[in-house]
């Protein structure tokens, strides 16, 4: 009997760690982690885009309940650098078609970027405009500290073209990654003026004031967007650039002071 009794207890004991094991029912964490990432679209947007796409997202959130965006605003040029190295992003969209352009010739596109808003310069100044900046020429006089975007960047790429098609050189005091880093710059009182977008001068409020130029018409920015080839969630990233192409993404840009493309 107690030979039995010793064979029945090592049975038991073997049992043990096979009832540990037993499945739960509930999802393990790197399986929550991989949902998530299933309900979410990352969105890579320029610098000028964060006032209408962060209204945007809100807005595809609310139509697409589940979903949830994520957008990295930065300049254009650095977003194509970061996606090219391995950022996960799910979406595109550029402030000029140049970086788009980038983007396909690398491969990096999941289908073709479509156009769905335009912008042009404007020259933004500290409340009061102390300067007494009334146009694009005042830039060069002695003593006026300008701030542009760097060649790269897509409003700086626009600024050079306007200084080609009027015969000026500017001679800014810094050269910025982003537009929102040139409205700093001015917001801040380190420059008498800087040339951003229209949209960020209405933006920025009461911070700025804007100095509208006849010549930025010579230098429209067209911005495209497009699905990122691999991206994880194909669907609503599909989804999102529909979006911000439809009846309700188009007004939010208008809305935000963005031309029709």
């Amino acid at each position: 009997m107690r030979r039995m009794a010793g064979i029945a207890l090592a049975l038991a004991l073997a049992m043990m760690p096979l009832a540990g094991c037993a499945d739960t029912g509930r999802p393990a964490a790197n399986d929550d982690g991989a949902a998530a990432q299933r309900r979410t679209v990352t969105v890579f947007a320029a610098a000028s885009l964060k006032g209408a796409f962060t209204d945007l997202a809100g807005k595809f959130e609310a139509a697409n309940p589940g979903t949830r965006v994520t957008i990295s605003f930065a300049g254009s040029a650095d977003l194509v650098t970061q996606i090219s190295q391995g950022a996960p992003a799910d979406v595109f969209a550029s402030a000029d078609t140049r970086n788009m352009a980038k983007m396909q010739d690398e491969g990096l596109l999941d289908g073709e970027p479509r156009d769905f808003a335009t912008n042009t310069l404007a020259i933004v100044v500290p409340a009061g405009n102390p300067a007494g900046i009334t146009g694009f020429s005042d830039l060069v006089k002695q003593g006026v500290k300008a701030v542009v975007c760097a060649s790269q960047v897509p409003c700086g790429s626009a600024t050079r073209t306007i200084e080609q098609e009027t015969g000026t050189t500017l001679k800014p005091v810094s050269e910025e990654s982003s537009v929102t880093d040139v409205l700093g710059k001015v917001t801040s009182g380190e420059a008498d003026a800087g040339l951003v977008y229209v949209t960020d001068a209405i933006g920025a409020g009461t911070r700025v004031e804007q100095v509208p130029f006849p010549e930025a018409a010579k230098a429209i920015n067209t911005y495209p967007i497009a699905a990122v080839k691999g991206a994880r969630n194909q669907p609503a990233a599909d989804a999102f650039v529909e979006f911000v192409l439809g009846a309700e993404g188009q007004a939010a840009m208008a809305a935000a002071g963005f031309g029709k493309p």
